[in-house]
């Protein structure tokens, strides 16, 4: 068998890398242990959230398939952070752990140029520092042009629970036992690593009368800027919440040792996500804290089963049942699942290219959690930029990619090839240096060109976005060329919603630069015809300009010094006088700009100045030969 690209894995992030790269017209193959696992959601019944909900509109807006997904499998939608500033909006979804893999499948089903094979690649086909194929437990050699690994948490993956380890992925499935040992020897730096799971509790067994209800919002959201969202507010699934207290941290303090990760297990454990802690983590290191919140979420509207929401632990199962029942509302509750902690390998990600091809073995593209990250959207994003990339050199064309400017994909991928990890990568708005120009309503505005250049927008839905655009220019322009006269209508009016009465006339623009003024309200005395979302764009625009401003400044600054190349071959052992762990950082992540350069942990900027003269001296050489 000969494919162009072969993608190993069916989760978040196989499935929009084969997507993107069939919808680019490449014979695509994907392969999966289970093909009844595609699009999986081992973990929390949810998609979206802080700063990867932005994520989950960033993927559609670049073409692909997750928040379409969403928002078919919603039960329930959520901004976070409404009421505070637009960089931290993010929206969230409880999503039907059935619908969304049944969507996702339908999708695939589907789609021309892709195939679909059940069975575990055990070795990859390697010529010449070049990737030619892989060759599969059942002892099928399937050669391509290409290959993308996105094997999620499958590497060597270890059950973890109380003093137990069983060889096994989430669900019980068989995992993949070779393929880390191939990637070793063919160079690849491999590192454990660990995440959790909580239990699942029966939702008759929860006494909900003395939890808070959390319902979702009372306005339509949808992920994608496809879809208009038409599902019933007044049906959504609500979530319940409560919290740990004295007696659950003391059953938790008492049996400290007999978690995986304190003791419960000998050896070495892999490091488990700083972010996203389990239970016992949370009490260890804050301790000082009487409570933590928990959520309890339904997983679908297909079966009973409640995740408990920051719950995640590796005690042993008779201590999980003490733990459950000391929660209020949860003193007779039924554990369906047991919480677990699973371990697994990884590749360091400073041995990828922006691009996320290998540096080591040309073709070769890695995604997901086999590039040291966690959740359903760092995977689904990086799986369609390996995707689009991979297609975009068989077709003899640049890379995408993205800027941290550009996008929290962007952020995240710089993070991981340039900085590399020391536990689980979790994307947080706070890593975003310019989180107020990526924001979730302007996602389309900002990469949507990007994804007709790549081929994955049509032209149809392209055309939308100039539409838009010049809708916000239109707006933006007529705000700016009508004035509002201070009469006593006006001021009256103005006095009313707390504002401060005009003694000349100002224009509509100017005006909402007030914080208690918006187009909503002035519509009471103007006439403003506008659809809702160039209003919220438009606003955004007029009332944070000079920050925004300020932004683009900043990343048009640090953009300069992308634009400074490092040549491929250089060797930093003839750069003199920069510092020994300079070097070393150096060497290690062949950073391809001056830009990506400052980022690294541990380069200076004594140590930039030393290579600009370097590579300044070098090209002035090279020139006058």
């Amino acid at each position: 068998m000969k494919y162009e690209i072969i993608v190993v894995g069916g989760g978040h992030a196989g499935c929009e890398a084969a997507l993107a790269c069939a919808r680019k017209k490449h014979k695509t193959l994907l392969i999966t242990t289970n093909i009844k696992n595609i699009a999986d959601m081992p973990c929390n019944p949810s998609i979206g959230g802080s700063a990867k909900g932005i994520v989950v509109r960033e993927i559609d807006a670049l073409g692909g398939e997750m928040g379409k997904i969403a928002d078919l499998a919603q039960i329930q939608m959520k901004m976070l952070n409404y009421k505070k500033g637009p960089a931290i909006r993010a929206l969230r979804a409880q999503a039907d752990k059935t619908t969304y893999p049944k969507e996702m499948i339908k999708v695939l089903d589907n789609e021309d140029n892709l195939d679909i094979l059940e069975d575990t690649v055990t070795n990859l086909i390697v010529e010449d520092k070049k990737i030619k194929g892989v060759v599969t437990e059942k002892n099928n050699k399937i050669f391509s042009a290409s290959v993308i690994l996105t094997t999620g948490t499958y590497m060597k993956a270890n059950i973890l629970i109380g003093d137990k380890r069983t060889v096994s992925g989430p669900h019980g499935e068989k995992t993949s036992k070779f393929l880390s040992e191939d990637l070793a020897k063919l160079g690849f730096q491999i590192i454990r690593l660990k995440t959790g799971t909580p239990p699942r509790i029966a939702k008759d067994s929860i006494d909900f009368s003395v939890l808070q209800e959390e319902k979702g919002d009372n306005i339509h959201w949808s992920f994608s800027f496809d879809n208009i969202p038409n599902y019933n507010i007044e049906n959504q699934t609500p979530c319940y919440l409560t919290y740990t207290n004295e007696k659950t941290h003391s059953i938790i303090k008492q049996n400290i040792n007999k978690s995986s990760m304190y003791g419960g297990i000998e050896g070495k454990l892999g490091i488990g996500p700083r972010y996203c802690p389990s239970i016992e983590d949370k009490i260890v290191r804050f301790s000082d804290k009487e409570r933590h919140q928990l959520f309890l979420e339904p997983e679908s509207l297909y079966y009973d089963d409640i995740y408990i929401q920051g719950f995640s632990t590796s005690m042993p199962i008779d201590i999980q049942e003490q733990m459950v029942h000391s929660l209020k509302g949860l003193e007779k509750a039924k554990i369906l699942k047991n919480a677990y902690a699973i371990e697994y390998d990884a590749i360091y990600p400073t041995i990828l290219k922006q691009s996320l091809e290998t540096k080591i073995i040309e073709n070769l593209y890695t995604a997901g959690q086999i590039n040291g990250t966690s959740g359903y959207e760092e995977a689904a994003c990086q799986g369609l930029i390996a995707g689009i990339n991979a297609s975009l050199k068989l077709e003899g064309k640049d890379p995408l990619i993205l800027k941290r400017s550009d996008a929290y994909i962007g952020v995240l991928i710089d993070d991981l090839v340039t900085k590399g990890i020391k536990d689980p990568y979790r994307l947080l708005t706070s890593r975003a240096e310019y989180r107020l120009l990526l924001r979730h309503d302007n996602a389309d505005l900002r990469l949507r060109k990007y994804g007709y250049e790549v081929g994955l927008i049509d032209e149809k839905r392209y055309q939308k976005l100039v539409n838009k655009e010049n809708k916000i220019k239109e707006l933006e322009n007529y705000l700016k060329e009508n004035r509002i006269n201070p009469t006593k209508e006006n001021n009256e009016f103005l006095k009313n919603i707390d504002s401060s009465p005009l003694k000349d006339s100002a224009s509509i623009y100017e005006l909402l630069k007030r914080p208690e003024v918006t187009i909503e309200k002035l519509q009471e005395i103007i006439n403003i015809k506008a659809d809702k979302d160039i209003i919220e764009q438009v606003e955004i625009n007029i009332k944070y300009e000079g920050y925004i401003k300020k932004a683009q400044k900043e990343a048009e600054k640090i953009n300069k010094l992308e634009n400074k190349k490092i040549p491929e071959n250089i060797d930093y052992d003839k750069v003199v006088n920069i510092a020994s762990e300079a070097r070393q950082k150096l060497k290690e992540v062949r950073p391809t700009s001056i830009g990506q350069a400052l980022r690294i942990s541990g380069v200076n900027p004594p140590d930039i100045s030393i290579l600009m003269i370097y590579i300044k001296k070098e090209n002035h050489e090279r020139a006058t030969i």
